[in-house]
């Protein structure tokens, strides 16, 4: 077993999820990554320059063997998890209006987006729980990455939408069940940020933002998202427990 803490991280090949990798790593935490490709990212090589330890599992967050995999990894090369960051998530393959969208993009959406992190922070969290009653001295937190589309109506991508605001909700139960064990549970909402997700429109945002779409005119960056989850892996937010960060240039206020 490691004396360091360690993070699992989901979908941590680019964009958001690299960015946290990296921030964990930066803050001395050993990792375990997965993407749905086979190849390992690019991120295992930046986290080992970092000083870390990294163990890459090709896996699919919806698939439960998958899942399953992960934690197994995790148990055999450090024997312990003390941050979840459920990360993976895609948008529907195809926007297509809400009057037309079919059941096979609703599926995948909701079983990467919401069905796998809510399964895979069942398993974790009950290891976490394990680990808790034998080190009640260590510290375990999770985190979940939700989206402004959780309260956000895009009709062209209905199932995003729900998907995310699942998410929310699933924040608020496990927060609830597990506090009583002092684990702490968060949403990080992030909103509109420049990834491989956004590119394809690029042209349409930097519009709406120049024009006041948020009260700070620029792009969110994935490092922006990084150090909000970096704050609570610091346990700078242990006692709020529940909360949704949010990290979208204040998008979220409501203004006249």
């Amino acid at each position: 077993m490691t004396d360091r803490p360690v993070a699992i991280v989901t979908g941590a090949s680019r964009g958001i999820g690299r960015a946290i990798a990296k921030e964990l790593a930066s803050l001395g935490y050993d990792l375990v990554i997965n993407r749905a490709q086979q190849a390992p990212p690019q991120t295992q090589k930046e986290v080992e320059g970092l000083g870390a330890r990294c163990e890459f599992l090709q896996g699919d967050v919806s698939c439960a063997e998958d899942r399953s995999r992960l934690v197994a990894l995790a148990k055999s090369k450090f024997g312990r998890a003390d941050f979840l960051v459920n990360n993976a998530g895609v948008a529907p393959t195809r926007r297509m209006d809400i009057l037309e969208a079919t059941e096979e993009s609703f599926d995948r959406v909701m079983g990467i987006n919401l069905k796998g992190p809510y399964f895979l922070t069942q398993l974790v969290a009950n290891w976490m729980i394990e680990q808790k009653k034998q080190y009640p001295q260590r510290a375990f937190r999770i985190v979940n990455v939700g989206s402004i589309s959780a309260y956000t109506s895009s009709p062209a991508r209905g199932e995003y939408c729900i998907s995310k605001a699942g998410i929310s909700m699933m924040t608020k139960l496990y927060a609830d069940r597990l506090a009583g064990y002092n684990i702490g549970v968060f949403e990080i909402s992030p909103g509109i940020i420049a990834t491989d997700m956004t590119s394809a429109v690029k042209d349409k945002y930097d519009k709406l933002i120049a024009e006041g779409l948020t009260p700070t005119k620029r792009w969110g960056t994935p490092e922006d998202v990084a150090k909000a989850v970096g704050a609570i892996a610091q346990g700078r937010l242990d006692f709020s427990t529940g909360q949704v960060i949010n990290v979208d240039g204040g998008f979220h206020l409501r203004r006249l």
